[in-house]
């Protein structure tokens, strides 16, 4: 078979399929529109063909209107996109109602209630027949994927029947990567085991694909990592939300306007992964890509281009399935919640709130917005794409990392990878898929629940801010109390002693001159400062407490730079005793009068650069990576004056300092082993890993970053592509970008 015959058997292989969708679309819209026409009062049918006649309107008059949605769109956002595109709907089933013979309407509006029942219908169909749910939300772009192959083959055969050169039909490769939120090594794991995940078992079962574990610094979150991932630059976000001491101010990473600025801080590293004509959907930071869409940092710029979000806003049905699902994933989450409280799952913590609704948005509203997103920079041939999808993370943190919620959420991510895979063998432009998480999540009964107060009272009483409660009658009846109850009402055990006796060391103070701790015999923060205390030292409740999962930092706002060990236990002389001796804490990081970092436990102590113990090493139940994650984490710019890590248990349990049941933020159980599988043909670069021989990983996002680049770059994707070529005007759009610039589509 020569190459002509075997294009036109591809032709014809394509048309056959967008003729099979188009079938299929049109007797779903049609079986849909019947049911709602049948149950919906006040409207009635008197001839069965008419709701035929109906549906190919539906279908038709999308196609047809879409074009100019999308020049109006493009001019005025995707708020227009959206309300725009439900006009459309409801204007264009309103008019194929109201004038195709053999159907009435008693009242205009009844056209609303149609379109709804048509969508539930639709999606229960397509459920009880087993089919894959966002399948139908990229229906079209796989379209217009197909259609646009075709027009790019023929030219490339044009030119080669000419004699000149041209590109292969398939084009340029382009890279997809997708990050799973909060998804560790572990979970995944498990996933592939439980069947859960057929997608990513398939491309490991095949070998496509290798599993490349990697490990999350602290602060393992994911404003940190994607600082890592997309700019190379994780040293810029020492927490999730901090004082930053040259604002003078709490910066929130998830704030927009905080969000900006730590772009500007993040563009001084260099151009991002996604430089060179990239799109980012859904993350924190840009990467310095060219189209951005709900992008954090963006925000306040607008959530991207409008007519990208028609695709999703106008189709039949999309939008008002998506929100109907959304509703339906409420439902679902309380029912859950509820089941975990009458089963008495342990831990846990409440499920109701803002949640039940944040998680209804996650995993189903904005999943499809997303796939339909970054299915339309597919089709455009965007050349390297960046998304976050949040799914499994938001629900994790309520419900448990490995719960069956959390599982099922990550089930729903698989099919999202494979549909993706699927429209990326179809586009213009083939891409390789890569998915990565930003961290992994751990297990614990939140701090306060456990102890009765948060983090942030316990630091309070300790200087002396709030007082300690008084016991009750039964404590003091009971013939023992266990060392948290102590604690909590702020006795001064032996634990505290050893934490005093060890800052005393460190400080070189002898006993009885400059004495560490509750042994002073003054009240922690009665006494105001000295003249000869020097600039920068805190004189009244000058502390603020972040926590970001089991991870906290404690700052002194009046200070310049960190203050050392020794001037905080002058000030607060219960403060660090108090914290490193309460159970809920494993170690605290300080820093000494040479200005290096230590992390001090209830039993001894350990120097973060010389690596030097004395007594018992706090940092060793987290593994042998804690103490250089710690050393790090101590020495980033805006670093606490003290760094909180909760306790951890032999299971791996933590205690987040937030409201929270999964955490992620510091060290103990998963929340560090976060994973990238990558095709098997990418090798990864041993010399960016780190670790014993038979543990060596990839070491912090930066390192991943520098492992994307590298990848992208042999591709002649990435930062090395954003130089502009020597003509621009050579240079032609990939896939649909053309048309999607002469269209208004941003290219």
């Amino acid at each position: 078979m020569d190459l002509a015959a075997a294009q036109a058997s591809r032709d014809r292989a394509s048309r056959v399929a967008d003729l099979r969708e188009s079938v299929w679309s049109l007797v779903a819209t049609t079986a849909g529109l019947a049911v709602a026409l049948l149950v919906v009062p006040g409207v009635s049918v008197s001839e069965p063909w008419s709701v035929l006649l109906v549906g190919l309107i539906v279908t038709v008059g999308d196609a047809l209107v879409r074009p100019a949605l999308r020049l109006l769109a493009a001019r005025f956002g995707p708020l227009a996109a959206l309300l725009l595109g439900l006009a459309a709907q409801v204007l264009i089933a309103w008019a194929a109602l109201v004038h195709v013979p053999g159907l009435h309407l008693s009242h205009g509006t009844d056209v609303v209630p149609v379109l709804v029942v048509a969508a539930v219908v639709m999606a229960v169909g397509r459920w009880l027949l087993g089919l894959r749910d966002n399948d139908y939300v990229l229906g079209d772009l796989r379209r217009r994927a197909r259609r646009g192959a075709r027009r790019r083959a023929r030219a490339a055969h044009r030119a080669g029947a000419a004699g000149s050169a041209a590109p292969p039909p398939d084009g340029e490769r382009g890279v997809l990567v997708v990050q799973l939120d909060g998804l560790a090594q572990g979970t995944l794991e498990f996933a592939v085991q439980a069947g859960l995940a057929p997608t990513l078992t398939r491309w490991l079962r095949d070998g496509t694909h290798r599993l490349e574990p990697w490990w999350a610094q602290v602060p393992s979150t994911t404003p940190a990592s994607q600082a890592g991932l997309l700019h190379g630059a994780a040293d810029r976000v020492p927490a999730f939300r901090w004082w930053d001491r040259e604002l003078d101010r709490l910066l929130v990473t998830n704030h927009p306007r905080d969000a900006a600025l730590l772009e500007e801080r993040l563009a001084e590293a260099g151009p991002g992964l996604l430089a060179g004509g990239g799109a980012a959907v859904s993350t924190m930071f840009s990467g310095g890509a060219a189209t951005n869409l709900l992008v954090v940092s963006r925000a306040r710029r607008g959530l991207g281009p409008g007519a990208t979000f028609v695709e999703f806003c106008s189709s039949p049905f999309v939008l008002a399935r998506a929100l109907l699902l959304t509703v339906g994933e409420l439902v679902k989450e309380l029912y859950q919640g509820w089941q975990q409280t009458a089963r008495r799952v342990e831990p846990r913590v409440s499920r109701l709130g803002a949640y039940p609704a944040l998680r209804a948005i996650t995993n189903v509203l904005l999943r499809d917005l997303n796939t339909s997103l970054v299915a339309e920079q597919m089709v455009e041939g965007a050349p390297v794409i960046f998304v976050d999808f949040v799914d499994h993370d938001e629900v994790a943190h309520h419900a448990g990392p490995l719960r069956p919620e959390s599982l099922r959420s990550l089930e729903g991510l698989d099919r999202v990878v494979g549909l993706l895979e699927q429209l990326g063998r179809q586009t213009a432009r083939p891409y390789d898929v890569v998915v990565l998480s930003d961290h992994g999540q751990s297990l614990g009964e939140p701090f306060a629940k456990t102890y009765g107060f948060t983090l942030e009272s316990l630091v309070r009483r300790l200087t002396g801010t709030d007082p300690w409660p008084a016991p009750s009658d039964d404590e003091r009846r009971g013939p023992r109390r266990d060392v948290a109850t102590a604690q909590a009402r702020g006795e001064r055990g032996e634990q505290w002693h050893e934490v005093a006796e060890a800052l005393r060391a460190l400080s070189g103070t002898a006993r009885g001159h400059d004495a560490v701790g509750p042994e002073t015999g003054r009240a922690a923060g009665d006494r105001t400062a000295r003249a000869d205390e020097g600039p920068g030292l805190a004189t009244d409740q000058e502390l603020v407490v972040a926590a970001s999962g089991n991870f906290a930092g404690v700052w002194v706002t009046r200070a310049d730079e960190p203050l050392r060990l020794s001037r905080l236990v002058e000030r607060w002389p219960d403060l660090v005793p108090g914290l490193a001796a309460h159970p809920g804490v494993g170690v605290v990081v300080g820093r000494d009068d040479d200005g290096h970092p230590v992390a001090l436990g209830a039993h001894g102590l350990r120097h973060l650069v010389t690596g030097a113990v004395e007594g018992e090493d706090p940092t060793a139940v987290y593994g042998p990576r804690a103490a250089a994650d710690l050393a790090r984490a101590a020495g980033l710019e805006s670093a606490a004056d003290l760094l909180v890590v909760s306790s951890v248990d032999d299971a791996g349990l933590v205690h987040p300092f937030e409201g929270l049941v999964g955490s992620h933020g510091g060290l103990g159980g998963e929340q560090n082993q976060a994973v990238l599988v990558h095709p098997a043909a990418w090798e990864v670069d041993d010399a960016l890993r780190a670790g014993p021989a038979d543990g060596r990983r990839l070491v912090g996002a930066d390192a991943v970053h520098r492992q994307l680049v590298a990848w992208l770059g042999a591709l002649g994707l990435g930062p090395g592509a954003a130089v502009a070529p020597a003509d621009p005007a050579e240079q032609e759009p990939t896939g649909e970008r053309a048309e999607g610039a002469r269209e208004g589509t941003p290219s």
